[in-house]
């Protein structure tokens, strides 16, 4: 008998329902396995990850304005755990040492490093910056890290303008051609940036003698030069008078003005110039830039000479006869030579022989903070510039 298998249509047939009833019977079991879902709403109750933290930052940028050279400024952020889990939050790194961010708000411990924020609530965090440099645009960050999965590091920024406490127009007084006969006078203005008027309290010269050939005095800036310079919000001016008689030679001195502006800020700016006259100086060991006398460090076992020469000229030329009244340190020996006529003879050169003997004692006289400069103090008859104080650089060693 022969056996007739099935046709291509029947096993097609066939595998169709197969196919169909194996398909329902998977998707009943996978239904009755798992809960349905509808788009974003999942039946059952929350996974884990929704039982966790969340956090939300209320600003991250903060802009401040302008705040001044060396001033402190403190603004307060908020972030809030909207998750249904505790939230911890941990103090991360600044981009500068002039940013610090504080948990716990501005009157919560400085310490704080880390902090628990409960669900539904939220915590402080307190920055605090420092205006840096003299000026110019601000921007710092600090960052907040948390064991939020979705946000673990928040970035809070802020940003503004650093402004000068002070600013001083020019930066230093510079007298070129002071001489002794006749003195000089110089002025400054200093501008302030900040929102309380400066009110100068002192207003002073360095040196021992400062009162003997200077004067300075202060005076409020009117409202027009106030508007001249953009940002300043106050001022005044500095006047410097140089009087008769001061010492021939480099001039270099500190102006210091104190002022208040709700708190004590004092303001330094550089007096400098060259004192002239019928008097120069000139010699192998004589620094025209430094206006010093300069030896450098002399062996004891051998010693030293050297010469400096006093030129002499205009009208009071012949009246100049030299007399050595000081010197330091006292192993200088200082010699006053003969006149001689110069420059056709309306000029004259008077030779001082200085000499360090050997087997002199050691000293430090290098000009340095360690060793403050000799000098050789000179009479000289001229009636402009009767004392002439040199300066002298030396160290005496082995």
């Amino acid at each position: 008998m022969r056996v007739r298998g099935p046709t291509t249509w029947q096993v097609a047939l066939f595998a169709v329902v197969v196919g169909g009833v194996v398909g329902v019977g998977t998707a009943a079991l996978d239904a009755a396995l798992r809960p349905w879902q509808i788009g974003g709403f999942r039946p059952g109750g929350p996974t884990a990850g929704d039982r966790g933290p969340r956090a939300e930052a209320v600003e991250t940028v903060h802009a401040f304005g302008t705040i001044g050279a060396g001033a402190t400024g403190r603004h307060t952020f908020t972030i809030r755990n909207t998750g249904s889990g505790p939230l911890t939050l941990t103090r991360g790194a600044s981009s500068c040492s002039c940013t610090i961010g504080d948990l716990g708000g501005a009157d919560g411990p400085a310490a704080d490093a880390r902090v628990l924020v409960p669900s539904g609530s939220s915590a402080p965090v307190t920055v605090q910056w420092t205006g840096k440099g003299g000026g110019g645009p601000f921007r710092q960050q600090v960052t907040i890290l948390t064991d939020d999965p979705r946000r673990p590091e928040i970035p809070l920024v802020v940003e503004g303008t650093v402004v000068p406490t002070w600013k001083a127009v020019p930066e230093a007084v510079v007298l070129p051609g002071i001489t002794a006969a006749a003195g000089a006078s110089a002025a400054a203005t200093v501008f302030t940036f900040g929102a309380t008027p400066p009110t100068v309290t002192a207003a002073t010269i360095d040196g021992a003698d400062a009162d003997r050939w200077f004067r300075v005095s202060t005076a409020p800036l009117d409202a027009a030069a106030i508007a001249g310079e953009t940002g300043a919000t106050g001022g005044f001016r500095v006047d410097v008078e140089v009087k008769p008689g001061l010492p021939l030679g480099r001039l270099r001195r500190l102006i210091t003005v104190t002022f208040d502006m709700q708190e004590e800020v004092t303001a330094e700016i550089p007096l400098e110039g060259a004192v002239g006259g019928d008097l120069v100086l000139a010699g192998p060991a004589w620094d025209t830039t430094r206006q010093a006398l300069m030896l450098g460090t002399v062996s004891s076992r051998v010693g030293l000479t050297t010469t400096l020469f006093i030129t002499a000229k205009g009208p009071h030329a012949a009246d100049v006869r030299p007399t050595v009244r000081e010197v330091v340190p006292d192993a200088l020996a200082v010699t006053v030579g003969d006149a001689a006529p110069v420059g056709g003879g309306r000029s004259r050169r008077i030779p001082l022989e200085i000499a360090i003997a050997p087997g002199s004692r050691g000293v430090n006289h290098l000009c340095s903070e360690s060793g403050p400069p000799g000098r050789i103090v000179v009479d000289t008859g001229h009636p402009d510039t009767p004392t002439l104080t040199i300066p002298v650089c030396v160290a005496i060693g082995p």
